[in-house]
């Protein structure tokens, strides 16, 4: 056990000025700490205090992410107890300020590791040495080209991997001293960056090819060794590489790509929560995305598989689907489609003037579509025009403009509402205020991967699955509905955050008893609920 100061350093085993007085002379602490003994519930009230005199989002952040580094269970009881309001401080959209500023405002390196291509042969030691003696069970691992909204941060890009697994905690319960934030540091093509003077990352152009992938397999394959009950979470990788890297090892191991999946799954959870809404049958709707990059197609291909699932053949699910990128409708013969790309795009022989589909007011017109999410980061694009014309073909058109940050929506819920007459179904990726509208309070669903990651991890750390199928996920979409207020004027198509930790455990449950039915899970239960309750860690002070 630590003593004195060691303790004291050790974010884990901190407990501060919660440390009891015989604690305190058996640990080393007499005399280091003032001499008040108070509890965990006091100590939160201070540190609430403190965050709201500060005036702004960044601020706010900076400040909890100091208790974080000194104390995660003070960090993570206070994050539980504000959840809501602190979700997108500690998080998404705030977390993209605190990537831009993190060379420049570096201080602690959080237990992350930092893993340069230019050194692949330190892989092995620089996991052991971040992991110390903890065991790992849970790798968010980034190698920064596509950050959010925000594209290519370098090694800056370490503390989305880190806030990912903040959320992983204070919504699901995995125990913070299981998890290992890493990046792969292999350049950046972010010019301000490299001439940054306090930029902390390699100073080269970012690598790709042969060289990337082998580097990428080393270090999953030594992770894989050094932890054999690793469930590996790839977040925000670059649109050429996400894809082909989650397929190579998705058959092997326990993997997640939250950029491929996590928002697909949200997304299908959203528009099956509008589909029960409005008691209406996904295979009868037409499907557009605008934003044809990883989390567009991943949409795509989850929304496709789940009209498979319900009864379509794979051919006749394809003719729902129409992809938009900025060069305007994806046609086939196209010469730069990716392969996610290429199952979508359409015959120039289906339309009469397809060199006219350029833009996506075009696009929409000629297709006619009912459903429109967007994941393009071009502001404003679902516009008046658009919205209207889907009101006029469609009862309930389900338009989910999705890109993050703020700035850079498709459109404001407020809009879409206003511009359908209250019609449309709305989920947003950013929180959006409820929309007041001829009378009627219209809830707004947020995308938030968060509300469907937590539980996926859970679920399958629980029983140790040794895959992660298109079973299990479906699974974890659909268990999302049973939170819904489908009776209610103005119903969100999907749960509110305030509701993350409980509907994350039902996520669990259903994502772990698909496990078990499918023979993956690694520890044997015959109750996957209680195997679920053993493995959630509470932010609360353990006896010494």
């Amino acid at each position: 056990m630590k003593t004195g100061f060691e303790l004291l350093d050790d974010a884990f085993l901190n407990k501060g000025t919660a440390f009891t007085e015989s604690e305190r002379k058996k640990l080393g602490l007499e005399g280091l700490l003032p001499p008040c003994v108070e509890d965990i519930e006091t100590q939160a009230q201070r540190i609430y205090r403190q965050m709201e005199r500060k005036t702004s989002l960044i601020e706010k952040r900076r400040f909890l992410m100091e208790v974080f580094n000194f104390n995660r269970t003070l960090f993570f009881h206070v994050f539980s107890e504000h959840l809501v309001e602190l979700m997108p401080i500690v998080y998404d959209p705030v977390i993209a300020e605190s990537i831009e500023q993190y060379s420049e405002q570096f201080i602690n390196p959080q237990y992350a590791a930092f893993l340069s291509i230019d050194h692949p042969e330190s892989i092995e030691t620089s996991l052991k040495q971040a992991a110390g003696d903890r065991k790992i069970r849970l790798i968010v691992v980034t190698d920064a080209e596509g950050i959010l909204g925000i594209g290519d941060w370098g090694t800056n890009g370490v503390d989305i991997s880190v806030g990912k697994l903040m959320v992983y905690t204070a919504a699901a319960g995995i125990d913070p001293q299981t998890v290992l934030p890493v990046v792969l540091d292999c350049g950046s093509n972010r010019e301000s960056l490299l001439k940054d003077p306090f930029y902390l990352g390699n100073r080269h152009k970012r690598i790709y090819g042969d060289h990337y992938y082998d580097f990428v397999n080393r270090f999953v394959e030594t992770a894989e060794n050094l932890f054999p009950d690793l469930y590996l979470h790839f977040e925000d990788f670059g649109r050429s590489n996400a894809a082909t890297i989650l397929k190579k090892y998705q058959k092997t191991y326990p993997v997640f790509n939250d950029d491929c999946q996590g928002t697909g799954i949200i997304t299908l959870a959203g528009i099956l929560g509008a589909m029960k809404i409005n008691r209406e049958k996904l295979t009868n709707h037409t499907y557009m995305c605008f934003g044809a990059g990883t989390a567009g197609a991943g949409i795509a291909d989850r929304i496709f598989r789940e009209m498979v699932a319900q009864g379509l053949s794979e051919k006749e699910a394809r003719n729902h689907f129409y992809m938009v990128d900025k060069q305007g409708l994806l046609f086939d013969d196209m010469d730069d489609l990716t392969p996610e790309q290429k199952p979508f795009a359409r015959a120039r022989s289906e339309f009469d003037n397809p060199e006219k589909l350029n833009n996506l007011t075009a696009a929409v017109m000629a297709v006619r579509p009912t459903i429109l999410v967007g994941t393009s980061t071009a502001p404003k694009t679902f516009t008046k025009e658009i919205v209207k014309a889907m009101a006029s073909w469609c009862d309930h058109p389900i338009i989910f403009p999705l890109s993050n940050p703020t700035e850079l929506a498709e459109a404001t819920a407020e809009d879409i509402i206003k511009w359908s007459d209250g019609r449309a179904m709305v989920a947003t990726g950013i929180p959006a205020e409820p929309v007041e509208y001829n009378g009627v309070t219209y809830i707004i669903g947020q995308a938030n991967n968060a509300l469907i990651y937590p539980g996926l991890g859970l679920g399958s750390i629980a029983v140790n699955a040794s895959l992660l199928t298109d079973e299990m996920i479906s699974s974890a979409a659909h268990s999302l509905s049973e939170f819904l207020e489908i009776n209610v004027k103005g119903a969100a198509v999907l749960p509110p955050v305030s509701k993350l930790t409980q509907f994350s455990e039902t996520v669990a449950n259903a994502v772990a008893e698909c496990a078990v039915k499918q023979g993956l899970n690694r520890v044997q239960t015959n109750d996957v609920k209680k195997a679920v309750k053993s493995v959630i860690w509470k932010p609360v002070y353990r006896n010494y």
